[in-house]
């Protein structure tokens, strides 16, 4: 069902077969991880599996859950044990998916591959793997590497401080390897990744230190250097820091992605304090800089922690023919499309508000709005009003659908929604005008977990069986 390409491996050649090519169905189902921790039900998180095919007696249903064997775990994203960097090796099947745990720090490795529908618990490795092997806790992103082996990043060290380290887990055994970088310069902090070996390069962001953001948001931490403003530089090929990339006190850069076309030597990141979106791109010298392209401005408001609101930016992605970017403003509660035809001059061409902080009717107003006229309505979708903002977001590979999650991580959700956490998260899908660019939402689409069997809980990261926009990397 997925590549019907015979013997290539998996994933796809280029980032527009992924897109255009004939081996690429309509996604049926989709994985994500829900999340009880901070929630009161003392339940493992597990992982869903959604059937997302209109034709399905079961669309928009959870049709299978895969519970964690611990508590508490705080399962967040997922990566792929092979994607389309292994495309040309037949020895390799994209079958198991990588789901690092933020707060217990272990580590599943998921069998998808026996029953894409119905996955299974492959292997588990534990918290003192990473401690012992690398000195790395709170794994967050998960690569595959074209040479087998997947790499994660993390927030911080055993104790809890913030350090932008790695670890390499062998692609066949999901055996700890050790850390994948060198040398003794490693960033304070680490959050994302994205690599790209035709320009010899990985970069990766930068969120908290785990000890300041496990339980909730303090803005003072933001002054006292406890979160992140830059862009780290890597050399790919000696797996050594060699550049930062400041982007301002209180920035807090989360997602990187780069282009897909695997020449582009630039890309996007997202910086969810200053609300601003970041073009970074390699410089004549062959060293990396970065320009503010857009910035969400804030909004003045009472009846709210801060007098300044900002759109808080929690994801980002571009579609796989590089010509639009998508980005979410969990707080604000909108999100926004734009044309990067000129990557330099991105052109705002869809925008649909899910909810939010600023909606009618609420506890907050808006004093000041440099962009709105008025306050947004609530969102309300089948008879059910949302809580909480939208976050992850998800695009189809051939890039009419966006589908969004509103769960950004329990500790932030029970602080800034507490409905959101009462209630549980939502799963949404928009229409993509990919001519013209234009943004509505599916009217018929909710998948809403707060109908769960063990109660009420949240969806995060989106992943498809086939790959998609923000884990497939092309060499």
């Amino acid at each position: 069902q997925l590549a019907k390409c015979g013997a290539c491996g998996p994933g796809y050649a280029t980032p527009l077969d992924a897109m255009k090519g004939k081996y690429c169905p309509r996604e049926e189902i989709v994985y994500l991880p829900c999340i009880y921790r901070n929630t009161g039900i003392e339940k493992p998180d597990y992982l869903a599996t959604v059937d997302v095919n209109p034709k399905s007696p079961h669309y928009c249903q959870v049709i299978h859950r895969l519970p964690m064997p611990n508590l508490k775990d705080e399962l967040h994203h997922s990566g792929w044990n092979a994607c389309s960097s292994c495309f040309g090796d037949v020895t390799k099947k994209r079958n198991r998916l990588i789901l690092p745990s933020l707060i217990s720090s272990r580590i599943y490795v998921v069998d998808v591959g026996t029953d894409l529908r119905a996955p299974r618990i492959h292997k588990v490795v534990e918290p003192v793997e990473l401690f012992w092997k690398g000195n790395v806790a709170n794994p967050h992103t998960s690569h595959c590497l074209g040479s087998g082996d997947i790499l994660i990043s993390c927030l911080g060290d055993p104790s809890g401080n913030g350090k932008g380290g790695f670890i390499l887990l062998d692609g066949e055994t999901f055996e700890v390897k050790g850390n994948w970088e060198n040398g003794e310069k490693v960033p304070p902090l680490g959050y994302d990744f994205w690599y790209q070996p035709r320009h010899n390069v990985l970069m990766s962001t930068e969120w908290g230190a785990p000890k300041v953001l496990a339980d909730g948001f303090n803005p003072a931490d933001v002054a006292r250097g406890h979160y992140g403003r830059r862009i780290n530089v890597w050399d790919w090929s000696t797996h050594t820091y060699i550049q930062a990339v400041d982007l301002g006190q209180g920035s807090i850069p989360l997602e990187i992605r780069f282009l897909h076309n695997p020449d582009a030597a630039e890309g996007f990141v997202g910086c969810a304090l200053s609300g601003a979106v970041h073009r970074f791109y390699k410089t004549e010298k062959g060293d990396w800089a970065a320009e503010k392209v857009i910035e969400v401005p804030s909004k003045k408001v009472q009846g709210w922690v801060l007098p300044d609101m900002p759109g808080l930016i929690t994801d980002i992605l571009i579609s796989l023919d590089d010509r639009f970017l998508y980005f979410s403003n969990w707080l604000h509660g909108d999100i926004r499309q734009y044309d990067i035809s000129n990557t330099r001059q991105p052109k705002l061409v869809g925008q649909v508000f899910l909810g939010g902080s600023i909606t009618k009717g609420g506890p907050v107003t808006v004093v000041e709005d440099k962009e709105l006229q008025c306050q947004p309505e609530p969102f309300v979708i089948k008879g059910k009003r949302v809580p909480g903002g939208p976050q992850m977001i998800q695009l189809s590979l051939d890039g009419k659908r966006l589908y969004v999650t509103s769960s950004l991580y329990s500790g932030w959700d029970k602080q800034f929604y507490p409905d959101l956490v009462k209630e549980g998260s939502v799963m949404l899908q928009i229409d993509v005008d990919t001519e013209r660019g234009g943004l509505k939402v599916n009217k018929n689409f909710l998948v809403d977990f707060g109908k769960e069997p063990d109660g009420p809980v949240l969806a995060h990261e989106i992943r498809y069986p086939g790959g998609d926009c923000t884990s497939d990397i092309w060499m």
